[in-house]
């Protein structure tokens, strides 16, 4: 999970590098959407290579792609076969995002499935605290095609770790059919919204938009009507609460991509450096890591239910009060009230996304369904980035000239989406 977080970050640092050693600026949102939408298409099939093949081989298997991806950006003369490199990672890496909390279930007892989510998903914070210094430092040193010679390697020793811990445990050689009629509005659901983002401003981007949320639904009817089914066949029966975990899921991933905006509303409406900018960035998911620290040794559901109540709670304050402080030549008082509600938002996150998966793990006592459920997880987190970084750069551009409209608006924008996750926790907790 690290290793794939910490991409994704350390690419974005990278970028500028990029461009200038091999041109294709025009492509430069497709080397992120490319890695992002074929993430999300093979975190889908994460349950079921486990449990055809077992963890074993489906580590192996996503290492491997994961190098292949690697190998190929770090050798790519053009933007344009780097970006076949990108999707090619991305596969590798949504499927190791995806296993990264299904493996949980099979290979800990129940009493541990809290802490090791909570490890898998600090995993994104420490990613957003070291992915864009490392990236960085590469383009720093001139180096960009290194860094991905680097990630193959490491992605080949995680291969053999893997292999080797997971070694004698086999799947069951169950091969579940592929859910065609659900994948499919799915995969053109993600593309039409991930399309969104670099979309001309106007018409074009409410359209994409539009249509990416009509084949949402459309993947729900048919998700409700197939028997082969890409989420588990109980998140559809009604009284149910695994839909609302994954609708706080969401929220709280919406709630994350504020991140992305931090540093540069930082530089331009407080004059702070790039380096304190970043900084500033990084507080969110510092605090995200400290919260799941104390929140993992909660043992009673009581405490576990009001923890992801309070959640999505204080990830919606802390967005709000930050959207509403955004103003014009920021004082050193202002930014460290920033600071105080971005930490507010990050412990929000931290307090209920352990406890969310191991909901989602609980949620049946089949191994292949709740394998499944687990993986859902990512997905759902996947898809939850994609439409918000659709909806903030929409949000942004509505600022027109304004940096301090444009930060109030991508805000308070993300904090309506989390506004959201209150009331699918509460709905998800109810005895």
């Amino acid at each position: 999970m690290l290793l794939y977080a910490m991409n994704l970050y350390f690419t974005a640092a990278l970028m500028p590098s990029i461009v200038a050693d091999i041109g294709g600026q025009q492509y430069y949102a497709w080397v992120t959407t490319g890695f992002v939408i074929s993430a999300i298409v093979a975190s889908l099939f994460v349950s079921r290579i486990l449990d055809w093949k077992g963890p074993a081989l489906a580590y192996v298997a996503a290492f491997v792609v994961f190098a292949l991806g690697a190998a190929a950006n770090a050798a790519s003369p053009t933007m344009e076969l780097l970006i076949v490199g990108r999707v090619v990672q991305g596969l590798g890496g949504g499927l190791l995002a995806g296993l990264g909390y299904a493996v949980i279930r099979s290979a800990l007892p129940e009493r541990h499935w809290a802490r090791a989510t909570g490890v898998v998903s600090a995993m994104w914070g420490l990613g957003t605290l070291f992915g864009p210094a490392l990236g960085g430092l590469f383009a720093e040193l001139g180096l960009w095609r290194w860094s991905y010679a680097g990630l193959a390697l490491v992605s080949l020793i995680f291969a053999i770790v893997a292999q080797r811990s997971f070694a004698g445990t086999a799947g069951s050689g169950h091969r579940s059919p592929v859910p065609v009629a659900s994948l499919i509005p799915l995969v053109l659901a993600t593309i039409a919204i991930s399309l969104s983002a670099i979309a001309p401003i106007g018409w074009p981007t409410l359209a994409t938009i539009g249509i990416g949320f009509v084949l949402l639904w459309l993947f729900v009817v048919v998700e409700r009507r197939s028997h082969n089914t890409i989420l588990p066949r109980i998140t559809y029966r009604r009284g149910n609460a695994l839909k609302w975990v994954y609708l706080t899921v969401a929220a709280l991933s919406a709630g994350v991509m504020v991140e992305n905006f931090i540093p540069l509303f930082g530089q331009q409406l407080a004059g702070l450096s790039p380096l304190i900018a970043g900084l500033l960035g990084a507080v969110l998911s510092l605090a995200w890591v400290i919260a799941q620290l104390f929140v993992v040794s909660v043992s009673s559901e009581s405490g576990r239910r009001r923890a992801i109540r309070l959640g999505p709670l204080l990830l919606t304050a802390g967005l709000i009060a930050y959207g509403l402080l955004q103003t014009e030549n920021a004082s050193l008082t202002t930014v460290a009230i920033w600071t105080a509600v971005l930490a507010l938002a990050g412990i929000g996150i931290g307090l209920a996304w352990p406890l969310l998966g191991v909901a989602a793990m609980s949620s049946t006592t089949d191994p292949a369904e709740g394998g499944k459920a687990a993986a859902a997880i990512t997905t759902t987190q996947l898809i939850a980035f994609s439409i918000t970084s659709a909806v903030a750069g929409t949000l942004m551009a509505a600022g027109g000239d304004s940096v301090a409209d444009a930060a109030r608006y991508v805000s308070l924008g993300i904090a309506l989406l989390t506004l959201l996750g209150i009331f699918a926790a509460g709905i998800a907790t109810r005895k």
